[in-house]
Protein backbone atom coordinates (compact mmCIF):
# COMPACT_ATOMS: atom_id res chain seq x y z
CA UNK A 1 0.00 0.00 0.00
CA UNK A 2 1.27 3.16 -1.00
CA UNK A 3 2.80 5.72 1.43
CA UNK A 4 0.43 8.55 2.21
CA UNK A 5 2.20 12.16 2.91
CA UNK A 6 0.89 15.12 3.88
CA UNK A 7 3.44 18.66 3.68
CA UNK A 8 2.04 21.67 5.68
CA UNK A 9 3.40 24.39 3.75
CA UNK A 10 2.53 27.32 2.25
CA UNK A 11 0.11 27.74 -0.56
CA UNK A 12 1.82 25.30 -3.35
CA UNK A 13 0.69 27.94 -6.08
CA UNK A 14 2.94 30.62 -4.32
CA UNK A 15 6.65 28.42 -4.56
CA UNK A 16 9.30 29.25 -6.80
CA UNK A 17 9.64 26.15 -8.32
CA UNK A 18 13.39 25.97 -9.60
CA UNK A 19 14.70 26.71 -6.19
CA UNK A 20 11.61 25.52 -3.66
CA UNK A 21 12.90 22.86 -1.35
CA UNK A 22 9.13 21.63 -0.29
CA UNK A 23 8.71 20.69 -4.28
CA UNK A 24 11.70 18.77 -4.03
CA UNK A 25 10.84 16.85 -1.37
CA UNK A 26 7.26 16.33 -3.09
CA UNK A 27 9.05 15.41 -6.50
CA UNK A 28 11.19 12.72 -4.74
CA UNK A 29 8.00 11.47 -2.92
CA UNK A 30 6.38 11.02 -5.61
CA UNK A 31 9.06 9.23 -7.29
CA UNK A 32 8.45 6.42 -4.93
CA UNK A 33 4.65 6.46 -5.70
CA UNK A 34 3.60 8.03 -2.45
CA UNK A 35 0.50 10.04 -2.14
CA UNK A 36 0.89 13.71 -2.03
CA UNK A 37 -1.56 16.04 0.12
CA UNK A 38 -0.29 19.52 0.34
CA UNK A 39 -2.37 21.25 3.57
CA UNK A 40 -2.66 25.15 4.67
CA UNK A 41 -1.42 25.66 8.15
CA UNK A 42 -5.04 27.44 8.62
CA UNK A 43 -6.70 24.33 7.62
CA UNK A 44 -5.82 22.19 10.44
CA UNK A 45 -8.13 21.74 13.29
CA UNK A 46 -8.95 20.05 16.14
CA UNK A 47 -12.59 18.64 16.11
CA UNK A 48 -13.77 15.81 19.17
CA UNK A 49 -10.41 15.43 20.18
CA UNK A 50 -8.69 14.21 17.24
CA UNK A 51 -6.23 16.72 14.35
CA UNK A 52 -8.31 16.84 11.10
CA UNK A 53 -7.00 18.72 7.95
CA UNK A 54 -8.75 19.76 5.02
CA UNK A 55 -6.12 18.95 2.19
CA UNK A 56 -5.46 19.09 -1.53
CA UNK A 57 -3.87 15.74 -3.50
CA UNK A 58 -1.36 16.83 -5.79
CA UNK A 59 0.29 15.83 -8.93
CA UNK A 60 3.53 17.60 -9.11
CA UNK A 61 5.62 18.59 -11.99
CA UNK A 62 9.59 19.93 -12.59
CA UNK A 63 8.17 22.86 -14.52
CA UNK A 64 8.81 26.29 -14.04
CA UNK A 65 5.11 27.13 -15.79
CA UNK A 66 3.30 24.13 -14.49
CA UNK A 67 4.52 22.42 -10.95
CA UNK A 68 1.33 20.93 -10.08
CA UNK A 69 -2.37 19.59 -10.22
CA UNK A 70 -4.73 19.94 -7.65
CA UNK A 71 -7.90 17.54 -6.92
CA UNK A 72 -10.85 19.54 -4.73
CA UNK A 73 -10.24 19.90 -1.54
CA UNK A 74 -11.07 16.80 1.10
CA UNK A 75 -10.94 16.41 4.79
CA UNK A 76 -10.26 13.56 6.95
CA UNK A 77 -8.02 12.98 10.48
CA UNK A 78 -4.09 13.66 10.26
CA UNK A 79 -3.56 9.98 11.04
CA UNK A 80 -4.86 9.14 8.01
CA UNK A 81 -0.91 9.91 6.68
CA UNK A 82 1.34 7.39 7.34
CA UNK A 83 4.11 10.90 7.35
CA UNK A 84 3.48 14.73 7.48
CA UNK A 85 6.24 17.11 6.73
CA UNK A 86 6.05 20.43 8.52
CA UNK A 87 7.79 22.66 5.95
CA UNK A 88 5.49 25.91 6.82
CA UNK A 89 8.07 29.12 6.14
CA UNK A 90 8.34 31.81 9.47
CA UNK A 91 7.59 34.01 10.25
CA UNK A 92 7.47 31.87 13.66
CA UNK A 93 4.64 33.32 15.71
CA UNK A 94 1.96 32.37 17.56
CA UNK A 95 0.07 30.38 15.19
CA UNK A 96 3.31 28.32 14.09
CA UNK A 97 3.29 27.26 17.90
CA UNK A 98 -0.09 26.47 17.86
CA UNK A 99 0.14 24.40 14.83
CA UNK A 100 3.61 22.43 16.67
CA UNK A 101 0.51 21.37 19.62
CA UNK A 102 -1.62 20.20 16.87
CA UNK A 103 1.17 17.92 15.27
CA UNK A 104 2.46 16.37 18.23
CA UNK A 105 -1.02 15.17 18.96
CA UNK A 106 -1.57 13.84 15.33
CA UNK A 107 2.32 12.24 16.14
CA UNK A 108 0.66 10.50 19.00
CA UNK A 109 -2.19 9.18 17.35
CA UNK A 110 1.14 7.27 15.34
CA UNK A 111 1.57 9.74 12.81
CA UNK A 112 5.51 10.44 11.87
CA UNK A 113 5.90 14.14 11.68
CA UNK A 114 9.00 15.59 10.88
CA UNK A 115 10.62 17.32 11.90
CA UNK A 116 9.13 16.92 15.15
CA UNK A 117 7.08 19.17 16.50
CA UNK A 118 8.57 19.93 19.83
CA UNK A 119 11.67 20.38 18.34
CA UNK A 120 10.39 22.69 16.28
CA UNK A 121 8.69 25.09 18.79
CA UNK A 122 11.81 24.20 21.35
CA UNK A 123 14.76 24.93 19.13
CA UNK A 124 14.92 28.74 18.45
CA UNK A 125 17.44 28.94 15.25
CA UNK A 126 19.46 31.75 16.85
CA UNK A 127 19.19 30.65 20.41
CA UNK A 128 20.16 27.18 19.78
CA UNK A 129 23.64 27.64 18.55
CA UNK A 130 24.21 28.96 22.59
CA UNK A 131 24.26 24.68 23.21
CA UNK A 132 27.65 24.94 21.10
CA UNK A 133 29.52 28.34 22.56
CA UNK A 134 32.67 26.55 21.48
CA UNK A 135 31.62 26.80 17.57
CA UNK A 136 30.30 30.19 17.94
CA UNK A 137 31.53 34.23 17.53
CA UNK A 138 31.39 35.87 20.89
CA UNK A 139 27.37 36.16 21.19
CA UNK A 140 25.42 38.10 23.41
CA UNK A 141 21.55 38.11 24.38
CA UNK A 142 19.90 40.77 26.04
CA UNK A 143 17.17 43.42 25.92
CA UNK A 144 19.45 46.01 27.24
CA UNK A 145 20.50 48.72 24.61
CA UNK A 146 23.43 49.72 27.08
CA UNK A 147 24.92 46.05 27.47
CA UNK A 148 24.01 45.92 23.82
CA UNK A 149 26.40 48.92 23.46
CA UNK A 150 29.14 47.72 25.98
CA UNK A 151 29.43 44.66 23.27
CA UNK A 152 29.85 46.58 20.89
CA UNK A 153 32.45 48.39 22.15
CA UNK A 154 34.44 45.52 23.25
CA UNK A 155 34.03 43.64 19.76
CA UNK A 156 35.10 47.07 17.77
CA UNK A 157 32.56 45.30 14.81
CA UNK A 158 29.21 43.50 15.80
CA UNK A 159 26.00 42.14 14.24
CA UNK A 160 22.73 42.35 16.03
CA UNK A 161 19.28 40.48 14.74
CA UNK A 162 16.16 39.65 16.16
CA UNK A 163 15.77 36.43 17.42
CA UNK A 164 12.27 35.51 15.20
CA UNK A 165 13.25 37.28 11.84
CA UNK A 166 15.07 35.43 8.54
CA UNK A 167 15.97 36.71 5.30
CA UNK A 168 18.31 39.17 6.95
CA UNK A 169 15.03 41.32 8.07
CA UNK A 170 16.38 43.55 11.06
CA UNK A 171 20.07 42.86 11.16
CA UNK A 172 22.48 45.40 11.53
CA UNK A 173 26.57 45.45 11.68
CA UNK A 174 27.46 48.16 14.20
CA UNK A 175 31.10 49.98 15.64
CA UNK A 176 31.23 51.85 18.33
CA UNK A 177 31.25 55.33 16.18
CA UNK A 178 28.33 54.72 14.59
CA UNK A 179 26.08 57.91 14.52
CA UNK A 180 22.94 55.79 14.51
CA UNK A 181 24.00 53.40 17.52
CA UNK A 182 21.83 54.33 19.95
CA UNK A 183 18.45 55.00 17.97
CA UNK A 184 19.44 51.11 16.59
CA UNK A 185 19.82 49.69 19.75
CA UNK A 186 17.00 51.26 21.14
CA UNK A 187 14.47 49.83 18.37
CA UNK A 188 15.94 46.64 17.41
CA UNK A 189 15.39 45.98 21.57
CA UNK A 190 12.24 47.47 21.51
CA UNK A 191 13.32 50.35 23.96
CA UNK A 192 14.63 47.46 26.36
CA UNK A 193 11.46 45.39 26.26
CA UNK A 194 12.73 42.76 23.68
CA UNK A 195 16.00 40.54 23.83
CA UNK A 196 17.88 40.04 20.48
CA UNK A 197 21.33 38.95 19.38
CA UNK A 198 24.66 40.59 19.22
CA UNK A 199 27.74 38.41 17.72
CA UNK A 200 31.22 39.93 17.02
CA UNK A 201 30.87 40.92 13.39
CA UNK A 202 32.83 37.85 11.25
CA UNK A 203 35.06 39.17 8.26
CA UNK A 204 34.90 36.00 6.21
CA UNK A 205 30.98 37.17 5.65
CA UNK A 206 33.05 38.27 2.64
CA UNK A 207 33.37 34.39 1.25
CA UNK A 208 29.91 33.51 1.82
CA UNK A 209 27.60 32.85 4.63
CA UNK A 210 27.35 29.27 4.23
CA UNK A 211 24.02 26.81 4.84
CA UNK A 212 25.22 23.47 4.74
CA UNK A 213 22.33 20.96 4.81
CA UNK A 214 22.02 18.06 7.55
CA UNK A 215 20.53 15.25 6.59
CA UNK A 216 19.48 12.52 9.40
CA UNK A 217 22.24 13.80 11.18
CA UNK A 218 24.99 13.54 8.43
CA UNK A 219 26.13 17.05 6.08
CA UNK A 220 25.64 17.16 2.53
CA UNK A 221 29.60 17.01 0.67
CA UNK A 222 28.91 20.94 -0.41
CA UNK A 223 27.34 24.09 1.21
CA UNK A 224 25.43 26.76 -0.80
CA UNK A 225 27.99 30.29 0.46
CA UNK A 226 25.31 33.50 0.44
CA UNK A 227 28.09 35.76 -0.36
CA UNK A 228 26.83 39.81 -0.32
CA UNK A 229 26.58 42.24 -3.21
CA UNK A 230 28.77 44.74 -3.24
CA UNK A 231 28.47 47.63 -0.51
CA UNK A 232 25.97 45.17 1.99
CA UNK A 233 27.21 43.14 4.87
CA UNK A 234 24.40 40.41 4.45
CA UNK A 235 24.34 37.53 2.27
CA UNK A 236 20.94 36.22 2.40
CA UNK A 237 19.79 35.55 -1.18
CA UNK A 238 16.61 37.71 -0.53
CA UNK A 239 18.53 40.40 -0.40
CA UNK A 240 20.42 39.99 -3.11
CA UNK A 241 23.23 37.72 -1.83
CA UNK A 242 24.70 35.50 -4.53
CA UNK A 243 24.63 31.52 -4.35
CA UNK A 244 27.99 29.94 -5.18
CA UNK A 245 28.69 26.70 -4.27
CA UNK A 246 31.83 25.12 -2.47
CA UNK A 247 32.69 21.95 -1.02
CA UNK A 248 32.77 21.48 2.48
CA UNK A 249 35.96 21.53 4.70
CA UNK A 250 37.03 20.72 7.44
CA UNK A 251 35.69 23.50 9.63
CA UNK A 252 32.11 23.03 8.64
CA UNK A 253 32.59 18.71 9.10
CA UNK A 254 33.88 19.70 12.74
CA UNK A 255 30.54 22.06 13.27
CA UNK A 256 28.59 19.05 12.00
CA UNK A 257 29.67 16.02 13.47
CA UNK A 258 29.77 18.34 17.10
CA UNK A 259 25.93 19.26 15.99
CA UNK A 260 24.48 16.04 14.66
CA UNK A 261 24.07 13.92 17.56
CA UNK A 262 21.85 17.07 19.61
CA UNK A 263 19.59 17.19 16.48
CA UNK A 264 19.01 13.64 16.45
CA UNK A 265 18.16 12.89 19.69
CA UNK A 266 15.44 16.06 19.09
CA UNK A 267 14.50 14.19 16.23
CA UNK A 268 15.45 16.77 13.51
CA UNK A 269 16.70 15.12 10.33
CA UNK A 270 16.64 18.11 8.03
CA UNK A 271 18.34 21.26 9.05
CA UNK A 272 20.12 23.32 7.58
CA UNK A 273 23.47 25.38 9.88
CA UNK A 274 24.27 28.71 8.94
CA UNK A 275 28.49 28.90 9.19
CA UNK A 276 30.63 32.47 8.55
CA UNK A 277 34.58 31.03 8.46
CA UNK A 278 34.63 28.17 10.65
CA UNK A 279 31.67 30.18 13.30
CA UNK A 280 28.35 28.22 13.75
CA UNK A 281 25.85 31.56 13.45
CA UNK A 282 22.26 29.59 13.13
CA UNK A 283 20.55 26.29 13.16
CA UNK A 284 17.72 26.39 10.76
CA UNK A 285 14.96 23.75 11.75
CA UNK A 286 11.36 24.77 10.27
CA UNK A 287 11.94 25.16 6.57
CA UNK A 288 15.58 24.63 5.53
CA UNK A 289 16.30 25.73 1.71
CA UNK A 290 19.26 25.21 -0.81
CA UNK A 291 18.70 21.79 -1.58
CA UNK A 292 17.69 22.56 -5.25
CA UNK A 293 20.82 24.78 -5.65
CA UNK A 294 23.10 22.16 -4.05
CA UNK A 295 21.42 19.15 -6.25
CA UNK A 296 21.71 21.08 -9.59
CA UNK A 297 25.51 21.51 -8.93
CA UNK A 298 25.72 17.79 -8.08
CA UNK A 299 24.01 17.48 -11.83
CA UNK A 300 26.37 19.08 -13.26
CA UNK A 301 29.44 17.63 -12.25
CA UNK A 302 28.29 14.06 -12.91
CA UNK A 303 27.14 15.86 -16.49
CA UNK A 304 23.26 15.49 -16.19
CA UNK A 305 20.46 17.72 -16.51
CA UNK A 306 20.22 20.06 -13.67
CA UNK A 307 16.14 19.62 -13.56
CA UNK A 308 13.72 16.30 -14.53
CA UNK A 309 15.56 13.92 -12.45
CA UNK A 310 14.98 12.80 -8.82
CA UNK A 311 16.26 15.13 -5.97
CA UNK A 312 19.23 13.56 -4.30
CA UNK A 313 19.42 15.84 -1.23
CA UNK A 314 15.54 15.46 -0.15
CA UNK A 315 15.58 11.58 -0.92
CA UNK A 316 17.85 11.08 1.17
CA UNK A 317 15.35 13.20 3.61
CA UNK A 318 12.88 10.32 2.47
CA UNK A 319 15.02 6.88 2.78
CA UNK A 320 15.09 8.43 6.62
CA UNK A 321 11.64 9.33 7.01
CA UNK A 322 11.07 5.42 5.61
CA UNK A 323 13.41 4.04 8.13
CA UNK A 324 11.64 5.66 11.22
CA UNK A 325 8.50 4.30 9.50
CA UNK A 326 10.24 0.78 9.90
Amino acid sequence: MATTLGVVMDPIESVTPYKDTTLAMLLAAQARGWTLHVIEQRNLFLAAGQVHARYRRVRVFDDDERWFEAEEPRESPLAEHDIVLMRKDPPFDMSYVYTTYLLELAAAEGVLVSNRPSSLRDVNEKLSTAWFPELCPPTLVTADPARLKRFVAEHGDAIVKPLDGMGGVGIFRLRPDDPNINIILEQSTAAGHRQIMAQRYVPEIRDGDKRVLVVAGEAVDHALARVPPEGETRGNLAVGGRGVVVPLGEGERRIVERVAPTLLERGLLFVGLDVIGDRLTEINVTSPTCARELDAHAAELAGESARGGVPRITSRYLDALERELG
